[in-house]
């Protein structure tokens, strides 16, 4: 992990996103973490603005406390009600 205080990072952010295959980059701001460059795979535009989205995340969070708290519906319920059956083992 390499680590930059911010009042140091003089490099492009090209320069410094060309090394996040290797490691993270931690920006900080008097010691403190503010920032970080790190690789992401597998993930579009959209799941990277979902995943960081305040109101997004606080939706996901009371669904979560919702089927914590009441239970959910089993994935055979669903397919029940959606008239799908379960797919045979090849």
């Amino acid at each position: 992990m390499r680590i930059i205080e911010q009042v140091d990072a003089k490099a492009p952010l090209a320069e410094y996103t060309a090394e996040v295959d290797k490691e993270p980059v931690i920006v900080t701001s008097k010691g403190k973490p503010i920032a970080a460059l790190v690789s992401i795979e597998n993930v579009d535009l959209e799941t990277v603005s979902l995943s960081t989205n305040p109101k997004f995340l606080e939706l996901i969070e009371r669904s979560r406390a919702r089927q914590r708290a009441e239970g959910g519906i089993s994935s055979e319920e669903i397919r029940r009600r959606l008239g799908v059956r379960k797919a045979k083992k090849a």
